[in-house]
């Protein structure tokens, strides 16, 4: 497990100033657990969610209509 603070890519989605999400990949790929946040409060919460659940919301988001 990495002890270095996440380091954040927004989505692609909030280019526009949109209400999107920010995420730590080199984070989870260290420590199996992804780190979630709010992109308009990025000292607000997180939220980890396992790699196998986000894998899951990532499936679900790309076969629905937006």
């Amino acid at each position: 497990m990495t002890t270095e603070p996440p380091r954040w890519s927004k989505s692609s989605y909030s280019e526009n100033g949109g209400a999107c999400v920010e995420w730590a990949p080199s984070y989870a790929s260290a420590n199996s657990v992804v780190p979630v946040r709010d992109s308009k409060n990025p000292t607000g919460p997180t939220l980890l969610v396992s790699t196998s659940a986000w894998s899951g919301l990532i499936a679900l988001a790309r076969t629905s209509e937006l």
